[in-house]
């Protein structure tokens, strides 16, 4: 029997040609610094593969990636750029394995918005091709099922606005005001994720990333702040940084920011208890004479044994929300 036709009921189609199971490489050209992407297929190339057979043309200056090459670095001795060079030979051993390390250092095209994403923009989906994720990116998937499940949609929306919202007035006095040209100057004026340029004139294009959310408790500051594009920071959401940035990525981003990179290089989250939780409960306890006061006590007893903050208690609200 053939198989049933799927029925789209979301108006957002899906685009032809796309294989949707195929991996990319993305580098950035040694000679003229530009972005390409390369269609690897299904068949991942494993670093040592990379080195010995890649020839990865530019495809904005022609410059052809290969341990064959010669390096075009101007401010190298003219000895170290030669590719029979052992410092040449290890700079392509690097080059190649950064792109081909993990399946995380591989990258996808989603087939509703055909963007080339990171590999971590897709959601898991075991055994589906070699990098095993769905074929739409998440903000695709994000926009199908805030149509096909709006009950749904709406009942996690709600819980999760009260989850941030008590998370912001726990962190409110901690956030510091972000300098945006020394933010741009830092991150060279590029996405740090997708290294595409970004304008600090055209707002509505660039996003400031907590490198360390605000949902776990971590305010907004110098050294857990990164300039991302708006899509690259949509991708992320609430992410813990392990999860969404590559080891080479997560070492970068502690030179530039100051981060710990024992904390952003964590394998699950932490959650910040360094926080004035009585404070936070006070705020959210402000309420006005017809609110329903019953149901933000109830509210905000969940994120705090959700959050294991009822030790920082004082007593006194302990004994207000009936903790002890």
């Amino acid at each position: 029997m053939s198989r049933r036709k799927t029925v789209n009921k979301t108006g957002i189609t899906r685009m032809e040609g796309i294989p949707y199971h195929d991996a990319w490489v993305a580098f950035k050209c040694v000679s003229c610094k530009e972005m390409n992407y390369i269609r690897v297929g299904q068949e991942l190339l494993s670093p040592k593969e990379a080195v010995d057979t890649a020839v990865w043309k530019c495809e904005h200056c022609g410059f052809i990636h290969s341990k064959e090459s010669d390096l075009p670095f101007e401010n190298w001795e003219e000895e170290y750029n030669s590719s029979d060079s052992t410092t040449a030979l290890s700079f392509w051993e690097g080059f190649f394995r950064i792109a081909t390390e993990n399946k995380e250092a591989y990258w996808k095209q989603c087939n509703v918005c055909s963007r080339i994403l990171p590999n971590s923009a897709f959601s898991k989906h075991s055994g589906w091709g070699p990098l095993e994720k769905q074929m739409e990116c998440r903000s695709c998937k994000g926009a199908i099922n805030a149509i096909l499940n709006p009950k749904r949609s709406k009942e996690q929306l709600h819980e999760s606005a009260v989850r941030r919202r008590i998370a912001d007035l726990f962190i409110e006095d901690e956030n510091e005001n972000i300098d945006f040209e020394d933010l741009f100057n830092r991150f060279d004026s590029k996405c740090f994720k997708t290294k595409e340029p970004l304008d600090i004139n055209e707002r509505s294009t660039w996003s400031i990333d907590h490198i360390l959310p605000s949902k776990f408790l971590y305010p907004l500051k110098i050294e857990n702040a990164a300039l991302l594009s708006k899509g690259a920071n949509e991708n992320k959401r609430d992410m813990w940084p392990s999860k969404f940035y590559t080891n080479n990525e997560l070492i970068e981003l502690a030179k530039i920011t100051g981060a710990s990179i024992d904390l952003i290089s964590s394998t699950k989250p932490i959650m910040n208890h360094n926080i004035d939780v009585n404070k936070g409960v006070e705020r959210y306890l402000q309420v006005r004479e017809q609110s329903d006061l019953p149901k933000r006590i109830k509210e905000i007893k969940k994120i705090l044994q959700v959050y294991e903050l009822i030790p920082q208690l004082s007593d006194e609200n302990k004994k207000l929300l009936g903790f002890e």
